[in-house]
């Protein structure tokens, strides 16, 4: 009984986390420039606070769909929670940022009429939704139906043991329990539930569980190749144009979303490519300098050097040139 699935609802959360949060929007740093005006326009303190940094999202503000899902379908079904559980998951999620239930909105949700409250939060899903999502949905939409197109195929080809395996570098596979690294100690018991599998295009950082009941178990990861997302606005960019002339386009997507440190699965998995062309690309970049590697627990993790900070467009302007002179006389 599994399947895959996505959530018009889900990205729209997830937007407005990347949109607020205090972490790095990441890939969607272009998306986030384009949404600026909109977003200054719409009052999402409900959904920011719902949304803790580390902790527990209410479940019924995106519940997991049985299938791709339709946004209209979707805002029903939270219109549609019952008061009362839907408080309870509100004063769970508000325990988990201190002080928050004491702050106008938090009190605002805790003490409120409970009906009032989830008819204001999903109008508040549907203004995001209409806001920061609706007008990239298409282009959001092909890289979820990609993903679970390649899923699938690799499905057809390894079973559920493949499938599995390979899912996301952060999800381990073994005698018959799936685990999420760092995932802490919640677990259940499928029973013969199924589990739904769905990706996500602006939960790019990390994999998200949903196990509590009534709800279906559902494991949440970021798409394949979600660092193209925004490819045609990257094109147009001329810094980002250039560097791909200087080193090719799939070394300067490497170059520039190096950010963070990260592994070869990692960046293969971000990109749509194979871990041994990842490889390749970075062996090139490591030995002109770019970037550097060293190993951190079982992985080989690479980050931006100076040189690679200054090319990415990350680095000091006033030594810039000096360096980027160096660079390419190196890369060639």
């Amino acid at each position: 009984r599994c399947r895959f699935a996505y959530s018009p609802a889900f990205e729209t959360l997830a937007a407005v986390r990347v949109a607020t949060g205090p972490q790095p929007p990441g890939h969607h740093r272009r998306w986030l420039t384009d949404v600026g005006d909109a977003l200054r326009r719409l009052d999402l303190r409900p959904l920011t606070l719902l949304q803790p940094r580390r902790g527990y999202t209410p479940d019924f503000l995106s519940p997991p769909p049985d299938g791709p899902a339709d946004i209209a379908d979707e805002l029903a079904r939270i219109a549609a929670t019952p008061p009362l559980q839907a408080r309870a998951e509100i004063a769970r999620s508000l325990a988990d940022t201190p002080g928050a239930s004491r702050t106008a909105t938090g009190r605002l949700l805790l003490d409120g009429e409970p009906a009032g409250v989830v008819a204001l939060l999903a109008g508040l899903v549907a203004d995001a939704w209409e806001a920061l999502v609706e007008p990239y949905w298409p282009r959001t939409r092909a890289l979820l139906e990609a993903d679970i197109a390649f899923q699938a195929r690799r499905l057809a080809d390894g079973g559920l043991d493949r499938l599995f395996a390979e899912l996301h570098p952060s999800v381990r596979w073994h005698d018959g329990v799936l685990t999420r690294e760092h995932g802490g100690a919640d677990h259940r018991d499928l029973h013969g539930e199924g589990l739904v599998l769905m990706p996500s295009a602006f939960k790019w950082d990390q994999v998200v569980i949903v196990l509590d009941p009534p709800w279906q178990p559902t494991l949440i990861y970021p798409a394949r190749g979600v660092g193209n997302l925004w490819q045609e606005d990257a094109g147009a960019d001329a810094h980002a144009a250039a560097l791909a002339r200087l080193v090719g386009r799939t070394r300067a997507r490497l170059l520039t979303g190096l950010a963070q440190p990260a592994a070869t699965a990692w960046l293969a998995h971000r990109y749509g490519l194979a871990p041994a062309t990842v490889s390749e690309h970075l062996a090139v970049l490591r030995d002109t300098g770019l970037v550097t590697a060293a190993r951190h627990r079982h992985e080989v993790r690479y980050r931006r050097t100076e040189l690679g900070d200054l090319l990415a467009g990350s680095g000091t302007p006033q030594r810039a040139s000096a360096r980027t002179r160096e660079a390419t006389a190196r890369a060639k």
